[in-house]
């Protein structure tokens, strides 16, 4: 009966299926890694974090404790109708991506970061000489 119904909408399970997962841009991103490029110089981390097809309302960013968070968390809904406009497939999906990167000594008050073309920039100034002795006194 399953295999009746799918064939007569023209639906394959395992080829939509695999077609799917294979052009999907949702599913695209959520079987990878966050792959990240970090460049560090005197004065700032610079990180570029491909996300594509992501929105920057999906992408939340924080310091905390020395470390850089970021949290991707999207969703997805399609719905296909006939030819009188009935739904006849709806799907959702859901997917959460998170990484975290260990950047201590940072001036976490100047950190900037904007997304173009599905890729996030990051930019994390280094904390200067005087701000990372934090808690040493100088005896006289």
């Amino acid at each position: 009966m399953a295999n009746e119904v799918m064939n007569r909408f023209g639906l394959d399970p395992f080829f939509d299926g695999l077609a799917s997962h294979i052009m999907s841009p949702m599913n695209n991103w959520v079987d990878r890694d966050l792959k990240t490029d970090i460049k560090e110089t005197d004065k700032q981390y610079l990180l570029k974090v491909d996300i594509p097809g992501v929105d920057k309302k999906d992408i939340h960013l924080g310091y905390q404790d020395g470390n850089l968070m970021l949290n991707v968390d999207q969703q997805d809904a399609k719905e296909q109708k006939d030819e009188s406009g009935k739904v006849i497939a709806s799907e959702r999906s859901h997917g959460v991506m998170s990484r975290t990167y260990e950047l201590p000594d940072v001036d976490r008050e100047h950190i900037t970061a904007r997304l173009d073309n599905g890729v996030l920039e990051i930019v994390v100034p280094k904390a200067t000489t005087s701000e990372s002795n934090g808690s040493h006194i100088e005896i006289q």
